[in-house]
């Protein structure tokens, strides 16, 4: 039987990425949704960029833009000023490929320019950074997919009653925000917490800190644990 992942912000943490794939151990028809932002902040964006081009070929991978991938392209290839984007972890790319952008190979400029806005299937929904309810996908504003953090209270269940599988807003103690009808696997994979592989159909998860060390014991999630207390 096929499996279906929701896959986390990497932020350069190859090692993570290497583990997870490793562990997952994609066949042809599983399928792999990566949520964005692959690059900045981690030590080593080249590679993760490496392993996501190989892994097209060994099953069904989508890969959506996330805000990071649109700052470093709007540098290289728009030429915007770079400050945000060094301040926001820029730099450690700009390390991996070499100390400059244009040794960025073509490949990877690719693969950047394939990244798609959202991905949409018949029962579930994944994108970057977040949603507005009551309108369609394809009608939803670049400033919500790609930059707008969770905020409180969370977005209501999408009007087409699809599940939404987000990133970008890093979950504390590495624990999936699983709300039922809202789900966010950031869990901070760079900043001392795990890269997260969701199995969407059974609810498994996979997590790697950034040495490649796999969380064998992952605590619940707030919610499960709130159940717990009041059960």
């Amino acid at each position: 039987m096929s499996r279906q992942f929701a896959i986390g912000d990497i932020h350069g943490c190859s090692k993570a990425l290497r583990s997870l794939i490793e562990a997952i151990n994609p066949q042809p028809d599983d399928e792999l949704i990566f949520l964005g932002d692959y690059v900045d902040r981690g030590p080593d964006s080249r590679d993760v960029v490496d392993q996501l081009i190989d892994l097209e070929s060994r099953c069904q991978m989508t890969a959506l833009r996330g805000n990071h991938e649109i700052m470093l392209m709007g540098v290289a290839k728009a030429g915007l000023d770079p400050t945000i984007w060094s301040h926001s972890g820029g730099q450690s790319t700009i390390a991996s490929y070499g100390g400059s952008l244009e040794k960025i190979p073509q490949r990877h400029l690719d693969f950047f320019y394939s990244l798609k806005p959202f991905h949409e299937t018949a029962d579930s929904i994944f994108v970057h950074a977040n949603y507005v309810s009551s309108i369609a996908m394809a009608e939803q504003d670049d400033a919500t997919i790609y930059w707008k953090h969770l905020d409180f209270p969370h977005p209501m269940p999408h009007y087409s009653m699809k599940r939404v599988f987000v990133g970008h807003t890093p979950q504390p103690y590495g624990d999936v925000l699983d709300l039922g009808h809202l789900v966010c696997v950031d869990t901070y994979c760079f900043g001392g917490g795990y890269l997260t592989a969701y199995e969407t159909k059974s609810g498994d998860r996979l997590q790697f800190d950034r040495h490649g060390h796999e969380r064998r014991t992952p605590l619940r999630s707030f919610l499960d644990r709130v159940k717990k207390v009041f059960k």
